[in-house]
């Protein structure tokens, strides 16, 4: 038997793939619920819908709608649009196809789910469609909970001291831990997965009845990753069989070089293929709760690198930078994962390298497409490559769309659409900016004219869409600087492109002013912009951290951490002698894998370590310039319009990518180092961002290297 002692934090019995919380109970059956003095009838109930009254009103619930005397409640005050739009579906909708939305008890508010309950916390009390059926229980696991008995036949009984048996029970998750259970005589064996404390020694202050077998963390060795293992063995066959044949091409150049380029190139898609599956079924085996080894997502990563590097085309800035970039970034959150005190900081390293490998894999394909175009001279049409970006366009705002609707600031559905959104923007700006700088080189009917403005000015609904999507879902102001640096570049770099020396000089000198205007602001104050009610607790946050406990605690151990590592790292040696060790109370840092990653990194490697990164970060935005003149060059000298078209596309593209990852470094270093208020957007290349990694970086990569093919 088992009995949940905590009030605040249930534990959950998992049978197979049913859960049941602890403190929740199914009404079919019951006579009624008290929730503190508030006592409820149960009239009727069954496994879809069940009816109660209170105060001579009647209250029926069918998992998804709450009717108050037959009538839905409106909406609350401050329901967001999307909460509004599924009430309006539920409400209209067969309950089969209704989406569930629980039934909350507390607060003072009748409306939308909630039942208002004077002294009780909104929340606290919850019934909701679980498993098929109507479960009351006492709060939800992250809320306040308050005392709520159930009335049955048998007599009342406190729901908080349920007790449960474990027959049957094949594991129990205990706040964020998860133990699998196993039955022999009268022994209970609790192995612990998932966030797992780690010790450096046996823990022994245990009662006598519970014995601890400690044992060492294992890098190499994981249940369910043999797939991930045999991909990576088919993309090194790959890799040597593409080797093997540009060895045997030098020695014997005029007898085996056909034989030889098409071995190469089968062996190239090999790889490609296998890096980009292994990559997926290590993403879906770390959603199933089995991730790879530490070990296994290392050679993972370093694949992923190696394949990248093995392509066939030219070593570029860029792709040279970027790979430096990307290893140093998988080795700085392996190295958060190894000193960490829990065994889930991994988490975010194996999902950076699963991602890095489908990128790599999927990027590697497009790479190998592009060369086979190129080989045999075939281009596609410009009006299919219009619908393409039209397609991509709408798929990008879809998923705004469906963030608004589902999600929050931090995504729906686990991924980020903002990444693609701003991926999908800089391509379609570039085309529209590179038909509108060759617009007399064009078709000159009139009729065709009105469609070139229309498809001129269609970056505008992506651009909106992402200015609509900061100002009203995220909590920050950091996509408006996101979004106002990367205007900047693309107006600079169509300024330079045409020759118009005062665009460029006027931007330039609005960049400067930025600069000195964030300057004055730190030291003159900024009562007015807190007047305004622009972000006033983001400023507040930067003028003086200290009084401001949640935030402010960010930013001020942050600049302790930074403190603490000096010019050459916390341990003297550049982080050397601290490699596998535990970090301390860096870990304590919010969000220390995402917008605080630059502080880990300057707390174990130093300042002196944070130039050198500094110095790579500088050379892959250049090398990314270098390639989008060498486009330009290519555009201006061209002969047709498709090449031309093609040339200036390049340009504006690799400029809008380089502005992008430019406003991404200076946010993030600006927040770290508190130059700027504190904005949440990762650091390219070095934070645990798997979406921006695979949406955004792996495309940008994959394009500069198509771009240079021919540099």
């Amino acid at each position: 038997m088992l009995r949940n002692l905590s009030a605040y934090r249930p534990v959950v019995l998992i049978r197979d793939a049913a859960e049941q919380r602890m403190g929740s109970t199914t009404l079919q059956g019951l006579q009624g619920f008290q929730i503190d003095g508030a006592v409820f009838a149960v009239r009727s109930a069954d496994a879809k819908t069940v009816t109660f009254a209170r105060d001579g009103h009647e209250w029926r619930y069918d998992g998804s709608v709450l009717y108050r005397d037959g009538r839905q409640q409106p909406s609350c005050p401050e329901s967001r649009l999307s909460t509004r739009m599924v009430a309006a579906w539920n409400s209209t909708m067969p309950l089969p196809v209704t989406i569930a939305r629980p039934l909350s008890f507390g607060g003072n508010l009748y409306c939308d789910n909630r039942l208002g309950l004077a002294q009780v916390t909104p929340g606290a009390v919850q019934i909701a469609r679980v498993n098929g059926s109507l479960q009351l229980s006492a709060g939800n696991p992250d809320g306040d909970r308050a005392a709520v008995q159930v009335l049955s036949s048998a007599g009342p009984r406190e729901l908080s001291k349920q007790e449960a048996s474990l027959a049957g029970v094949n594991a129990i998750a205990v706040g964020r831990t998860r133990f699998h259970l196993s039955a022999s005589g009268d022994q209970l064996t609790l192995t612990p997965s998932r966030h797992v404390k780690l010790f450096s020694e046996p823990e022994l202050k245990l009662p006598p009845q519970v014995r601890w077998n400690w044992q060492q963390r294992s890098l190499w060795s994981c249940a369910h990753v043999d797939a991930v293992w045999i991909g990576l063995a088919i993309g090194a066959v790959g890799l040597a069989i593409g080797a093997l044949a540009c060895i045997a091409a030098s020695m014997s150049p005029g007898t085996t070089a056909p034989w030889s380029a098409r071995a190469a190139l089968a062996g190239a898609w090999l790889a490609t293929a296998s890096s980009l599956a292994a990559g997926l079924i290590a993403l879906i085996l770390q959603r199933a709760g089995h991730p790879p080894s530490a070990a296994c997502s290392l050679v993972l990563g370093a694949g992923a690198l190696l394949l990248w590097l093995a392509l066939p085309g030219r070593l570029t800035l860029a792709t040279a930078a970027g790979a430096i970039l990307l290893a140093a970034g998988l080795l700085a959150q392996l190295e958060l994962g190894l000193a960490a005190p829990e065994s889930s900081w991994l988490r975010f390293y194996q999902k950076s390298a699963a991602m890095l490998a489908m990128g790599a894999g999927f990027g590697g394909m497009l790479r190998l497409l592009a060369q086979h175009l190129m080989a045999r001279g075939t281009r596609l049409a410009q009006r299919s490559i219009e619908w393409i970006l039209a397609l991509f366009a709408a798929v990008a705002l879809a998923a705004l769309a469906a963030q608004v609707l589902w999600g929050d600031e931090t995504g729906v559905f686990d991924l980020q659409p903002v990444e693609l959104a701003k991926l999908a923007l800089t391509a379609l700006t570039a085309h529209c900016l590179a038909l509108r700088f060759n617009w007399h080189n064009g078709p000159q009917r009139l009729a065709e004219h009105g469609a070139r403005w229309l498809q001129l000015i269609a970056p505008a609904l992506l651009f909106l869409a992402l200015l609509g999507l900061a100002l009203v879902q995220v909590d920050d102001f950091s996509p408006l600087i996101l979004l106002l640096v990367w205007s900047t570049g693309m107006g600079l770099a169509y300024a330079l492109a045409a020759g118009n020396r005062l665009p460029a000089a006027l931007l330039i000198c609005g960049a400067m002013s930025a600069i000195v205007a964030i300057a004055g602001l730190r030291v003159a104050g900024t009562d007015d912009l807190i007047r305004w009610g622009f972000y006033a607790d983001r400023f507040l946050v930067w003028l003086n951290p200290a009084e401001h406990p949640h935030t402010g605690q960010q930013l001020l151990l942050g600049a302790r951490a930074i403190g603490e590592g000096g010019w050459l790292g916390a341990d003297h040696w550049l982080g050397l002698r601290a490699l596998g060790q535990s970090a301390g109370s860096v870990t304590n840092i919010p969000a220390v894998q995402d917008d605080f990653a630059a502080s880990f990194f300057l707390n174990r490697h130093g300042l002196l370590g944070g130039l050198l990164l500094w110095t790579v970060q500088a050379a892959f935005l250049c090398g990314i310039v270098l390639a989008a003149t060498h486009a330009h060059r290519g555009g201006v000298q061209a002969r047709n319009f498709h090449h031309a078209w093609l040339g200036r596309f390049r340009y504006f593209a690799l400029c809008g990518g380089a502005a992008f990852v430019l406003a991404h470094f200076l946010l993030s270093w600006g927040t770290n180092l508190a130059i700027f208020p504190i904005m949440g957007q990762p650091m390219s290349f070095l934070s645990a961002g798997g979406s921006h990694l695979l949406f955004f970086l792996c495309p940008l990569l994959t394009f500069v290297a198509i771009s240079t093919e021919g540099v």
